[in-house]
Formats: structure tokens, sequence, C-alpha cells
């Protein structure tokens, strides 16, 4: 536990701790650019054809479950309309976002940080023990005093849906697309129900990743960017005065 340098000489330093190991800081700059180019370029591709189907088909004349609005270009990657473009950019990152999820993957497992940080107990998921956490964060108190810098029952149930749900059902459904894909492995569309069952799940997931990008924003502003940003860059996280 380590004093701040910048606190004021008649004051009690404010501890910091050490809250993110540098795989998880990498991972975490290089998922947010990879998924904030793979949603740009994905709604780029949307407007090739704006219509989501279930089963293997799906054209201009077939029942369309959803029928999506056109995305204005300052949403899209490139911001003008060019299909090519966009694939380019989204395979390319699409790669990036796999191989960067199995390196963290692996090395959270050497480190054990998804045992000492992300291990949900039995009696965190009691209902009792949820509405404590929800109202602590509709009253905007997002770090426990007794425990400081460790995660709540929340986010741990946030941050674990998004790695081993989310992110692995991106890439998958996002393989299923691929025809080079379906030829090696047949079996990966079907398990979808089809390509454009894939494709709608593929779709589905996106909007929850995107969810979750706003909301966990929205959270970092709330709780204080300045001490979440440096410590997402250093390592180093500054325990509020308050424990608030």
């Amino acid at each position: 536990m380590l004093p701040c340098m910048d606190s004021p000489a008649n004051a009690t330093p404010t501890p910091s701790i050490k809250r993110h190991a540098i795989a998880t800081r990498l991972w975490h700059w290089i998922n947010a650019v990879a998924v904030f180019i793979l949603i740009g370029s994905g709604l780029g591709i949307s407007n090739a054809h704006p219509r989501l189907y279930w089963g293997e088909y799906g054209a201009n004349f077939d029942h369309a479950w959803l029928t999506l609005p056109r995305w204005p270009g300052w949403l899209t990657i490139p911001g003008h309309y060019n299909l090519a473009l966009s694939r380019r950019w989204h395979l390319f990152f699409a790669l990036v976002l796999g191989f960067a999820l199995l390196a963290f993957v692996i090395a959270s497992l050497i480190n054990r940080h998804f045992r000492r940080d992300l291990r949900v107990r039995r009696g965190e998921v009691a209902p009792r023990h949820l509405w404590a956490d929800a109202k602590a964060h509709l009253a905007f108190r997002f770090h426990d005093p007794a425990r400081p810098g460790a995660y709540n029952t929340l986010q741990k149930l946030s941050y674990a849906t998004t790695i081993f749900v989310l992110l692995p059902l991106l890439i998958v459904s996002g393989l299923a697309l691929s025809p080079g894909m379906d030829a090696a492995w047949p079996w990966l569309t079907s398990i979808f129900g089809g390509r454009q069952s894939a494709r709608s799940v593929h779709f589905v997931t996106m909007a929850a990743m995107s969810g979750f990008v706003i909301v966990h924003l929205a959270l970092v502003i709330l709780a204080g960017p300045v001490n979440g940003v440096r410590s997402m860059i250093t390592g180093w996280w500054r325990v509020p005065e308050d424990g608030a």
C-alpha cells in the first residue's frame, strides 16, 4: 500500500492499492479499441442489408424478424457507405479481439485473476445481497470501504458475463458467418440453426456488448473517471477518502 505523492503536506496521505495487473491493463485497452472499431464497422456492414432473419436463408422477399435502421455515417467505419472497407476493418479487428481474449484468459489463469477477483461466492448471489448491491449502485456508492478495490457482486457478474459469454459468442457466431469457416467446419453454422440465425445472434450479442460499454463508461464517470482511468493505465487505484 503506497501513499499518494501529490497530497498536501498537512493532509493525511490517501492510500493507493495495486488493482490491475499488466495483463489486464493491456487487454483492456486493446479490447476497447477492437470493440469500438468492430461495432462501427459492423454497423457499416449492416447498412448493406439491414434486415435480420432466422434460419439458413434471407433475402429481400423473405420474412425478416427485425428491420434495422440505416445507421448514420458518424456511427459507422468508414464514415461513408463502403461495404468492402467495412468488412476489412471488421475482419482484421475480429482477429485482434479473438487472440487478445485468448492471451488474457491464459494470463488470468496463470496469475489467478479470475479466481481472486471474479469468483462469485454462494452468499453473494443471495437475493438480499444482490438487492443491497443494487441499492448501493443507485446511491452512487460503488466501493466497499471494508474491501477497497474489490469488485462487488454486480461487477463480478457483469464482467464474467462479458468475458465468458458475450465475447466468445460474438467470436463463434462471427466465425459461423465466414464461408471459409463454413467449408472447413460445416457444423459451426448448424449449431446456430443456419447462417441467418448466426447473423441474428451476432447482431443481438453486439447490441448487448454495446449496452455493456455504455453502462461501463457511465459508471466510470460517476465513480471518478480520473481515478478509474489512471488505475487502468498505471495499475494503482487511489482509495477514496470517504470510502464511497
